[in-house]
């Protein structure tokens, strides 16, 4: 892979909160039409990983690259504009809004472009999205609020598709069902980036993974690795 521009990476990137020291010497690579996970638990430094990437936390040293190039003093909007679209945590919907107008927010920076083949393949992923399009975001249930929030992500047409503990909340059923969606859009074209803590579910659908403990990466090998390494058994993946 040495020989190939990753689409998204991280450089030696460390960032504090004032003193704290949160990610130290993180190095990631992924690479057009991956599928890649972030494992790790609570306070890991997961969610900082995602807000340096979009921009909300600048790195103290080091540097993040989207397409070989350093986008440290490019702003959220830039690198949005650049491919980098995120599925937030508990999905964040604007709740007093309709379906239809969450998707439209979506697209906002493709304003005037011809948006029928996205919504095309927002419908064709989620089906039931469509049957809602006039409904108060708000006044779905999780399962289809998450669907809405990944069609949300998609009408940006992302290069990168970040997505945030996306079982989070959802029954186990529906984390399944999540899960086939995420990778039918991977398998689609679209690279995906998963921050997550079912490291079970996550690895099932991955290409590769990097763990994280405390801000730093102490594994990064294939998912099927991952799988079997037994340190990784020990404290994620439990007797599987």
């Amino acid at each position: 892979m040495s020989d190939r521009t990753p689409v998204l990476a991280f450089r030696d990137v460390n960032t504090h909160y004032g003193a704290v020291h949160i990610l130290k010497d993180a190095n990631i690579e992924i690479y057009a039409g991956e599928m890649v996970c972030l494992l790790g638990g609570n306070a890991s430094g997961k969610t900082t990983t995602l807000k340096t990437i979009l921009g909300y936390v600048p790195p103290t040293t080091g540097h993040v690259e989207l397409d070989g190039e350093n986008v440290n003093g490019w702003s959220t909007a830039q690198r949005v504009a650049n491919g980098v679209t995120m599925v937030p945590e508990n999905r964040r919907l604007f709740k007093r809004m309709t379906v239809r107008e969450n998707l439209e927010i979506g697209a906002y920076l493709r304003h005037g472009e011809d948006l029928s083949e996205d919504y095309d393949r927002v419908f064709d992923l989620f089906p039931r999205v469509k049957e809602r399009l006039a409904q108060k975001a708000g006044t779905l249930s999780g399962g289809e609020q998450q669907m809405v929030a990944m069609g949300r992500a998609l009408m940006a047409r992302p290069k990168v598709l970040l997505m945030d503990e996306p079982s989070m909340g959802l029954a186990p059923k529906l984390v399944a069902q999540n899960f086939e969606i995420i990778d039918r859009i991977n398998k689609a074209g679209t690279t995906v980036f998963v921050v997550e803590q079912n490291a079970n579910m996550a690895l099932s659908i991955a290409d590769r993974g990097y763990v994280l403990q405390t801000g730093r990466i102490v594994l990064d090998d294939t998912a099927e690795a991952l799988m079997a390494n037994p340190q990784m058994r020990e404290a994620y993946l439990g007797d599987i």
